[in-house]
């Protein structure tokens, strides 16, 4: 029998998450681009999950963005998909399509290539959007992870990121 499919500390956070989630009623969605779902897997491997996690919305490419979390085409073309603006946006996307009551959006460049010197490998952004807060006020912030453990590294590093966000 496989024990584990993904890192014990990626799933030990989500177990948390999960669980501080649970205790405080609250169900969560999650908007992903570099993690290609990472932190949806992470959640779904606590048995139980579902009644917790709602949804995890995939949306790699800008298309995907715009079309399936409603990202404005100019936010993208402005700031970039690797952007305050284009993860808020996301996140505000994933709660509109879902019935969650917070939803955290993660975007990011995890290499090897694709890197630029104002946007090097290992940046992330991660934005938060809860149910009935002011829309005005975005919690949003960008992360430069260290290269060292490589594209791996930077996703496990970005999904920790993001699970912790998503507690309550």
């Amino acid at each position: 029998m496989m024990e584990a499919l993904l890192p014990a500390k990626l799933v030990d956070k989500a177990r948390e998450v999960i669980n501080k989630n649970r205790a405080a009623g609250r169900r969560i969605a999650v908007a992903e681009s570099c993690t290609g779902g990472l932190v949806s897997a992470a959640l779904t491997e606590i048995p139980g999950s579902s009644d917790v996690f709602e949804a995890g919305y995939v949306t790699y490419s800008n298309a995907a963005k715009q079309q399936v979390l409603k990202v404005s085409s100019d936010v993208v073309e402005t700031f970039g998909a690797v952007s305050v603006a284009t993860a808020w946006a996301m996140a505000q996307g994933a709660l509109k399509a879902s019935d969650a009551d917070v939803a955290v959006a993660i975007t990011g460049i995890a290499g090897p290539d694709g890197g630029s010197p104002t946007k090097p490998v290992g940046t992330v952004v991660f934005a938060r959007a809860e149910r009935g807060e002011d829309p005005d006020r975005v919690f949003a912030d960008s992360k430069l992870f260290d290269e060292v453990d490589g594209r791996a590294g930077i996703r496990l590093q970005a999904a920790l990121c993001a699970l912790e966000l998503l507690e309550p």
